[in-house]
């Protein structure tokens, strides 16, 4: 549940992400051999149990390579086809759940909050919010009051189905006095579990499940999952006294599942890139070019620029009409894994690092996500 943005090297890796936008392209793809090197350079000084890198192009993955072993103690080597924990990375398919609703008829994007939950009452100061307002942070939800209730020890332990676990969060918050400022931007996970509250209420069908045959199928998603990945996968890591100790997969190697929408799921970076491909290759006929247009907007203000599970920048564009592009940023955390992702639309090309170790990993993945930028540009 790592906030955005999470890592301390952010603005290096913004800066990076700019060349990543200007840079013209190169002639020609580069060597997958620097990429190789790159990923040397950044493990071997990273102290993580294992660190990944991929290059996506508008056909999916074009290069990915991963160091180190699933696990510390055990030489067990990762691999290429092993599942990665996106966390916070989750967002953005959330979000494309609701453009795809759009899509159908049975949403809008500027749809108020009370339109989705009739049967709730919902506080004055949040009267008027909207679906944009949760899904760019700026409806003033924060997650501390639901955290500082407990949520994350009780909820795992809850019997009750994932909708009715999120249409409670959805009650609970919706009816108090929101402790943020609406309109300013605040970022919170309870955002996003309200979103995928509405996307069950829409539906009427659990978030997981509209994830599996409107997401994963289309898009040809075959190792889609929630919750840490079990074996044979890389298992999570969290730091104990400074040291880093592998978690089993399980309820407690992992945000509870009622967070989902949020950030719980888990693929392999292949089956990440045919996600990612969609917002380089026009949509792959599975979002029209108004719902990628809309999902890469920020609302007009004040920064930080969060569109609807990215954080946007943008930087002058090095091409004929020297038009202006977007970079599509957004990290994720579930304090056991680090993921980032950096996605150029006009490029037609994204990075992806991730790590099983969330301490670590956020420095490793950072590092590596400069170096493969620079060999990407250069």
């Amino acid at each position: 549940m790592t906030p955005f943005p999470a890592r301390p090297d952010r603005r290096a890796v913004m800066a990076g992400g700019a060349a990543l936008i200007a840079a013209p392209l190169p002639a020609r793809a580069a060597d997958p051999r620097a990429y190789e090197d790159q990923l040397d350079l950044s493990f071997s000084r990273s102290g993580a149990p294992a660190l990944a890198g991929m290059i996506v192009g508008r056909s999916g993955a074009s290069w990915i390579g991963v160091r180190g072993v699933r696990r510390l103690g055990v030489a067990d080597a990762v691999t290429r086809d092993d599942r990665w924990h996106l966390g916070s990375n989750t967002k953005a398919m959330t979000a494309a759940l609701w453009a795809r609703a759009v899509q159908a008829g049975k949403a809008r994007w500027d749809m108020r909050v009370a339109e989705v939950f009739t049967d709730l009452t919902l506080h004055e100061r949040l009267a008027t919010a909207t679906m944009d307002d949760l899904m760019r942070h700026r409806a003033g939800l924060l997650d501390a009051p639901l955290m500082e209730q407990g949520w994350l020890r009780t909820s795992r332990t809850d019997t009750r189905s994932m909708a009715e676990q999120r249409a409670a969060v959805a009650a609970q918050l919706l009816a108090a006095a929101p402790p943020g400022r609406p309109g300013s931007f605040a970022y919170a996970n309870v955002n996003y579990i309200i979103a995928g509250a509405a996307l069950e209420r829409i539906h009427g069908r659990p978030w997981e499940a509209q994830m599996a045959t409107d997401l994963f199928a289309p898009l040809g998603i075959t190792t889609g999952g929630f919750g840490a990945p079990v074996d044979p996968a890389p298992w999570g890591h969290r730091a104990a006294n400074g040291v880093s100790a592998p978690v089993a997969p399980g309820p407690l190697a992992d945000n509870p599942a009622a967070l989902g929408p949020a950030g719980t799921a888990h693929m392999t970076l292949a089956d990440y890139a045919r996600f990612i491909a969609v917002f380089l290759d026009a949509g792959k006929g599975w979002l029209t070019q108004a719902s990628l247009a809309r999902l890469a907007t920020p609302p007009e203000g004040p920064p930080p620029a969060y569109a609807y599970g990215w954080g946007t920048m943008r930087a002058p564009w090095a091409g004929r009409d020297r038009g202006v592009g977007p970079l599509l940023t957004h990290d994720g955390s579930n304090t056991f894994w680090y993921l980032s992702a950096a996605v150029a639309p006009e490029r037609g090309l994204a990075i992806v690092t991730a790590s099983n170790d969330a301490e670590r990993g956020a420095e490793a993945t950072g590092d590596l996500m400069t170096r493969l930028i620079r060999a990407a540009t250069t």
